[in-house]
């Protein structure tokens, strides 16, 4: 699942015109190349393992390096934009990018490759909320600004479909390192088209740099202790100093946002409890989507046998049925209201994972593949009525701030996912056992979840429409 969910500050009046289709062309492969990275990595994971000769924790660093960045320097991103206007970070992040997959492409070894994933999370973070609010730059007007967002929206669509494909193609034919060398001609296309658009304005905002340095610190340190943890026993000296620095960076972070002048995530916020429910549920969707893809990539490369080519064909109709999903969660929520599509898509995803704990050694792969649609299909049925529900109950001038907190809870979720379920894989007796474990807790996650979404007052029918 690609990152939705984030918006940015509103533009004075003084919006500048022209130069619509190079400012959308550029925020759509800007959109793409971000959800691309977080996916197309995990079908090339066995093939980096034995190339760079390293085990299942350096793995879980080459995905969650990137998820870690993204969602720990999300909420600063929209301040930073505005600050240095939406043109000025977007190119800069998307300069950054390029560089950071040429990095990756080129890395001698796993320390190069985790610290250049780390420079692209942080470059996504930043062209995130910067290429949404070139979109609303571009296009004044209400309606046509709709449309552009639809269509803006369609790059992260289009990814997440064709992610687990590619990665498996060009892994089978050319090498792993070319998954991170296609970013570059997408990027300098990017660049080209985002010459032609008018300056950004700037606009005043205030950057939380203690709350930032807290919450990377918290992200970090949790995601080490669990993911070295895994590997060689929580009770290691680097284990347990890792996780007693995150306790104390989050202490540190909620004292700066409860005190601060000006914090990165307002926590009011949490007093709705339309939001706090709304950001478990982001928080659970994605730590069974993300999470179900890194597991399952390893087993049917590592268990079964299969090519990375395979391997990234198996994923098809998981994610083929997003984009109709995407349009059925908004026509029922129009109809019935967000909460229907989200119980619906929860409980659609949760049965899928149960069915999942049938699968053996020998479970026939297409039937493995089969098995997995009700995974992505709930997931793309829940997204958009979540973030619809999300924007219609906060005020207008809070919209940005939850979208970026969704889509922070969001990633969250994923980068989580990937620690924990790695390490069950590496402490279980079997692989099999591991995976079932790792099915079974997001299964009773989104149970929960979807618990605690029926227990939201039915809200009326809604003209908002998002995807994942």
């Amino acid at each position: 699942m690609p990152h939705r969910g984030t918006t940015a500050s509103a533009l004075p009046p003084t919006e500048v015109r022209g130069g619509s289709p190079a400012v959308l062309g550029a925020a759509l492969l800007g959109f793409f190349l971000i959800s691309l990275d977080a996916l197309i990595v995990t079908v090339a994971l066995p093939d980096i393992g034995r190339s760079l000769g390293v085990g299942m924790s350096g793995l879980q660093w080459v995905v969650d390096g990137y998820t870690l960045m993204f969602a720990s320097l999300m909420l600063s991103a929209g301040a930073l934009s505005d600050r240095i206007g939406a043109k000025r970070a977007f190119g800069g992040g998307l300069v950054l990018f390029a560089l950071a997959s040429a990095a990756c492409g080129i890395a001698p070894g796993l320390g190069v490759l985790v610290a250049a994933r780390l420079l692209q999370g942080a470059a996504a973070a930043v062209m995130m909320p910067a290429s949404l609010a070139l979109v609303r730059q571009g296009f004044p007007d209400q309606a046509e600004r709709a449309r552009a967002i639809a269509i803006w929206t369609v790059g992260g669509a289009v990814a997440v479909a064709v992610g687990p494909v590619v990665g498996g193609v060009l892994t089978a034919s050319i090498g792993w390192r070319w998954i991170f060398f296609v970013n570059l001609p997408a990027g300098v296309l990017a660049l080209v088209l985002l010459a032609r658009v008018p300056a950004s304005p700037r606009l005043p905002a205030r950057l939380d740099w203690i709350g930032q340095v807290a919450a990377v610190l918290t992200m970090g340190g949790l995601t080490y202790g669990v993911i070295e943890g895994g590997a060689e026993g929580f009770s290691r000296p680097a284990a347990v100093l890792s996780l007693i620095v995150a306790v104390v960076a989050a202490a540190c972070f909620l004292a700066v946002q409860a005190r601060g002048a000006h914090p990165m995530l307002p926590l009011p916020l949490f007093r709705n409890r339309v939001v706090a429910v709304s950001l478990v549920v982001g928080f659970m969707l994605n730590a069974a989507y993300y999470g179900g893809v890194f597991n399952f990539s390893l087993y049917l490369q590592q268990q079964r046998g299969q090519s990375a080519l395979h391997a990234g064909m198996m994923f098809i109709p998981m994610t083929a049925l997003v984009a109709v999903a995407n349009l059925a969660s908004a026509r029922l929520a129009t109809r019935y209201g967000p909460r229907v599509p989200m119980v619906t898509g929860q409980l659609i995803g949760a049965a899928g994972l149960l069915a999942l704990l049938t699968i053996g050694t020998h479970t026939n792969v297409w039937v493995v593949a089969g098995l997995t649609v009700p995974v992505g299909l709930g997931g793309a049925l829940a997204v958009p009525a979540l973030t619809a529900m999300l924007l219609d109950r906060v005020p207008a001038d809070r919209a940005g701030v939850a979208g970026a907190v969704l889509n922070t809870a969001r990633q969250v979720g994923g980068a989580l996912a990937v620690a924990v379920f790695g390490a069950l894989l590496a402490g279980a007796d079997s692989f099999l056992s591991g995976m079932h474990w790792s099915v079974l807790i997001a299964a009773a996650g989104l149970l929960t979840t979807a618990g605690a979404t029926l227990t939201l007052p039915a809200a009326g029918r809604t003209s908002r429409t998002a995807t994942v």
